[in-house]
């Protein structure tokens, strides 16, 4: 099948409309006025199962649609309904929202699945000829991964309230491409954006039937056309061309774009959802269906599956793919429930699936970010660390321990040392690098940072759902009290619990993912799940960025750190290496080595420590070194710093998440006695040679300078 025809094209004055639709008997495009009135043109069948028309006079902004006819037998997963007017699945723009009252289903369903003959041309959305525009501005040069920052975002829910926007602009691709709002991507050290899914989507029926709309995306209706609300100016293409302004004002400040993609299922829902697109056309070729052909295998929570073992869907997911990079501009992408896409055709996990083939042989993505969210709801679905070379993970493993580590719900510091050094255990096989495992503490889905350290329970009342949805394992702690408070005590170590956490996160080795607002202070009052809470309790409150400013400082200051120092975002997984000088001479340091507080490296009784609540972390390159010391314990720890001069000539305190940067140079000479504030991490430089802060003279570190204090606070 070729599948470079497929959908709209403006060609020979007019337009060529093609249609994968193998199992039908007759296709008609309709094409539709404003009025909704139709003209159809019956299409001609293919030897490949497409059918095609070209129509002579047809422009930009023309309204259409598909009426597919073929057998009704939903024994053998067969249900062309002619009356349901069917949305292309390769449309560029989508107009027009569902009237979920109107007659959207292809069935009557209190007459056991017998079709419906009532036109639904009214009460669905319709797709869009899109003229062709210039590709966006590309960026100067992809990151490799392992410099990279994501930062997962909400299109909308990030400028709608955003003070220095454009009222008309607020909640629209336009907002995001603002200058004001790149400006803190870029004063802050975001590399990239992850976009929450942008791909043209639709609410569920039963959330609308309770006054509310699906706000995350994840409900997907046209796989090529970018969601048509976030525009500012209007949906018959225009949203095509904004996109596109916006990804290219990102790509000018250095911006990276990944989008969160949703191919694992469709807006359509389960077998007794709405006709829009996919269960017209075909309804046995596009989803996975039970043995009987009846009923919808689901391994996603949603209702229905994509089969991507069927050829022709597979080819519609790798299109999609291309047509984002190569005339959108987009430079990776993050697949929701990852693991349905690697199911054979008979709904096994396969990790040589073809649709794994097919990315890794295309050179359009040689250097397009892949990143699996690595599970589905079906069986074997979890494959956390199973994807391979060419793939980043979403590392959950990582989420809840350093959850569990901060409110002290961990026994000893080996996991902690693994998760802090990459995960190895979870991805250092196959040559995989570092960047394999996406660090994250929050996303989009759950609680957010300030709701982790003030909510041991969820609050998820405005949802409509009694409580009963959302994960009742959300590894917080209110610190004493649920919910937010007046008293000082609580929230001095509240926020000193979020910076630990954000200190955490970008420290540790693996690419970070920071959660749109964690670094202000983003509250959803208790809420983990605001899928359905398009308003300002799931909106980013500009307004905190003052009262949260230490913890937006801390996130400043070590990711400014991080990209100047490659020592802290290391790529390969490190084993205890010794570091050689420029000349290849040995140092006597180790690339990554743990210390224990005591003088020294971590020993056998160190690590099998249940009590142990400290970590010292030292990593080292030719020219520049660190030592990061962990301690979610209650009360302060006395360490002794390294006491060998192979490890450093001294050691200067960078930043403490108890009191910020030091106003005054701290520096400690070897086997010195520092007191480690309790909760909190402590980053000190290590000086290498005479010339770190040395006198220009002598090259030598005065002893004034180099400071032994034991307990010494600012």
């Amino acid at each position: 099948m070729d599948s470079s025809i497929l959908g709209a094209t403006l060609m020979d004055g007019g337009c060529r409309f093609a249609l994968w639709a193998p199992r039908a008997t007759r296709v008609e495009l309709a094409l539709v006025n404003p009025d909704r009135t139709q003209r159809n043109h019956d299409m001609v069948r293919n030897p490949d199962g497409v059918w095609v028309v070209h129509v002579p006079g047809v422009e930009p902004e023309q309204l259409y649609g598909y009426r597919v006819e073929g057998p009704w037998d939903p024994d053998r997963g067969m249900r062309f309904n002619p009356a349901k007017l069917l949305l292309d699945p390769y449309a560029r723009a989508i107009t027009a929202g569902v009237d979920y009252s109107g007659p959207i289903l292809d069935h009557t369903a209190e007459s056991n699945y017998i079709p419906d003959p009532t036109d639904s041309s009214d009460s669905v959305p319709l797709s869009v000829v899109v003229r062709d525009t210039p590709a966006p501005t590309p960026l100067l040069r992809r990151r490799p991964l392992a410099e990279s920052v994501v930062y997962e975002m909400h299109v909308a829910g990030y400028t709608r309230l955003h003070p220095e926007v454009p009222e008309h602009l607020r909640g629209t691709y336009a907002g995001l491409a603002y200058p004001a709002v790149i400006d803190h991507l870029v004063s802050l050290g975001v590399t990239a954006v992850e976009l929450l899914p942008v791909h043209h989507f639709v609410s569920e029926p039963f959330i609308i039937r309770k006054g509310l709309s699906n706000y995350w995306g994840y409900n997907t209706l046209g796989f090529f056309a970018p969601h048509a609300a976030y525009c500012s100016v209007g949906t018959m293409g225009e949203q095509v061309e904004e996109f596109k302004h916006m990804v290219s004002a990102l790509h000018e400040a250095g911006i990276e774009v990944i989008l969160d993609v949703v191919y694992n299922h469709t807006g359509e829902g389960g077998h007794e959802g709405p006709t829009l697109s996919f269960r017209g056309i075909d309804h046995e070729g596009y989803y996975r269906l039970t043995q009987d052909l009846r009923n919808d295998y689901d391994v996603t929570g949603c209702g229905n599956s994509v089969d991507t073992s069927h050829p022709g869907v597979l080819n519609m997911v790798i299109d999609s793919l291309r047509y984002w990079v190569t005339e959108m501009g987009v430079d990776g992408f993050r697949f929701d429930l990852a693991t349905t896409l690697i199911r054979d055709e008979n709904h096994h996990v396969d990790q040589e699936h073809e649709f794994k083939r097919r990315v890794a042989n295309d050179p359009v993505f040689d250097d397009i970010k892949m990143i699996a969210e690595p599970w589905d709801m079906g069986p074997y679905g979890y494959q956390v660390g199973a994807w391979g070379r060419g793939w980043s993970e979403w590392n959950d493993r990582y989420r809840g321990f350093m959850r569990d580590y901060w409110r002290g719900a961990t026994q000893g510091v080996r996991e902690l040392a693994a998760r802090l050094s990459g995960s190895p255990d979870i991805f250092d096989n196959d040559g995989r690098p570092t960047s394999a495992s996406i660090n994250f503490i929050t996303a989009h889905d759950g609680f957010t940072m300030r709701d982790l350290v003030t909510y041991d329970m969820k609050h998820n009342e405005d949802n409509g759902e009694q409580n009963h949805d959302g994960s009742d394992d959300n590894r917080s702690w209110n610190h004493g009290w649920e919910g937010e408070t007046t008293d000082p005590t609580i929230n001095a170590l509240r926020r000193r619990q979020v910076r630990n956490m954000m200190a955490t996160l970008l420290l540790s080795y693996g690419v970070p993912m920071i959660t749109a607002g964690d670094e202000m202070g983003r509250t959803q009052r208790g809420n983990n799940n605001a899928y359905c809470q398009d308003s300002p309790l799931s909106w980013v409150h500009w307004d905190t960025r003052e009262e949260w400013a230490d913890v937006l400082e801390t996130t400043k200051d070590i990711l400014a750190l991080r990209a100047e120092h490659p020592v802290l975002r290391r790529t390969h997984y490190r084993y205890h290496r010794e570091v050689l000088s420029a000349a290849g001479l040995p140092t006597g340091r180790i690339d990554l080595t743990w210390m224990s507080g005591n003088g020294g490296q971590m020993g056998a009784d160190d690590w099998n420590d249940p009590t142990r609540h400290h970590l010292g972390m030292y990593m080292s390159g030719r020219e520049h070194a660190f030592l990061v010391w962990f301690h979610n314990g209650p009360d302060p720890v006395r360490v002794q710093l390294p006491q060998a001069e192979q490890w450093g000539l001294g050691y200067e305190l960078v930043l403490d998440t108890a009191s910020g940067r030091p106003e005054e140079s701290l520096r400690y000479s070897p086997g010195a006695f520092v007191e480690l504030p309790e909760r909190s991490v402590s980053i000190m430089r290590v000086l290498l040679s005479g010339t770190d802060g040395a006198d220009e003279q002598t090259g030598e570190i005065p002893l004034s300078r180099l400071k032994q204090v034991i307990g010494q606070q600012r």
